[in-house]
C-alpha cells in the first residue's frame, strides 16, 4: 500500500513540475512575441539569462521520470503518461530554445540601420503562435484530445503566414540587394515562429497519445 501511495505521489509531483515547466515556457514565449515588436534591449536580455531556469527543470524532470520507471517499472496508462513526459518535457525545452533564437535574432536585426529597412509585421503569426502553444498546454492540463486535435488545422495558418513572409522577403531582397543580411534575418524569425508552432503541435499529438493510447505523428 505504502509502495502504491509513494508511486502516485510520485507521479502527482512530476505533473506538476511539468505544469510549472509550461508555464515557464509560454512566458518565454509571450516576451519573445513581445520584443519581435519593441526591439527592447533589457527584455532581449531577460529571455536570453533566464534561459537556464528552463535547462535545469528540464533536467530534473527527465531525471524524475527516469527514476520512476527503474524504481516501480510502470505499465498501462501510467507508463503512457511517463513516455509523454519525457517526449514533451524535451519539447518544451526546444520552444524555450527557439525564443532564445528569437531574442538574438532581434539583437542582430536591431544593429542594422538604413532607409530601406521596413519592419515586417509578425503580428499575425505571433498571436497564432503563443494561441497554439496555450491551447497544447491547456489541452495538457485537461487531458483533452479534442483540443489538442484542432492544433493540426491551427498549423495551417503559421505555415501561410510563414510562406507569405518568405515570397515578401524576397521581393525585398530584390529591390534592396545591398542589405540581404537584414532581410534574411527578418525571414529567420518566421522560421523560428513556425518551428514553435510545430513543436506545439508535437506537444498536442503526445496528449493524444496519453488520453487515447494513439499515435497520431505523420499522420
Amino acid at each position: 500500500m505504502e509502495h502504491h501511495f509513494t508511486f502516485h505521489h510520485e507521479l502527482t509531483q512530476l505533473n506538476k513540475k511539468l505544469l510549472k515547466l509550461s508555464a515557464t515556457v509560454e512566458e518565454r514565449v509571450r516576451k519573445a512575441a513581445l520584443v519581435i515588436v519593441s526591439k527592447d534591449p533589457e527584455l532581449i536580455q531577460s529571455i536570453i539569462l533566464s534561459d537556464y531556469e528552463v535547462d535545469e527543470l528540464e533536467i530534473e524532470i527527465e531525471e524524475d521520470c527516469l527514476k520512476i520507471l527503474a524504481l516501480h517499472q510502470p505499465v498501462a496508462k501510467d507508463l503512457r503518461f511517463l513516455v509523454a513526459v519525457i517526449k514533451i518535457n524535451n519539447e518544451m525545452e526546444r520552444i524555450a530554445d527557439m525564443a532564445v533564437s528569437i531574442a538574438l535574432r532581434v539583437e542582430n536585426i536591431a544593429k542594422f540601420k538604413h532607409q530601406a529597412a521596413v519592419t515586417y509585421d509578425f503580428s499575425r503569426m505571433s498571436e497564432q503562435v503563443v494561441m497554439m502553444l496555450k491551447k497544447s498546454i491547456d489541452a495538457l492540463v485537461r487531458s483533452d484530445a479534442r483540443l489538442a486535435r484542432s492544433l493540426f488545422l491551427d498549423d495551417d495558418l503559421v505555415d501561410a503566414c510563414r510562406n507569405r513572409c518568405y515570397e515578401d522577403i524576397k521581393e525585398r531582397i530584390k529591390n534592396d540587394p545591398q542589405h540581404p543580411g537584414y532581410h534574411i534575418n527578418t525571414y529567420l524569425l518566421a522560421r523560428h515562429l513556425e518551428r514553435i508552432a510545430d513543436r506545439a503541435v508535437n506537444i498536442a499529438e503526445e496528449v493524444i497519445y496519453l488520453v487515447e493510447g494513439t499515435i497520431t505523428r505523420n499522420n
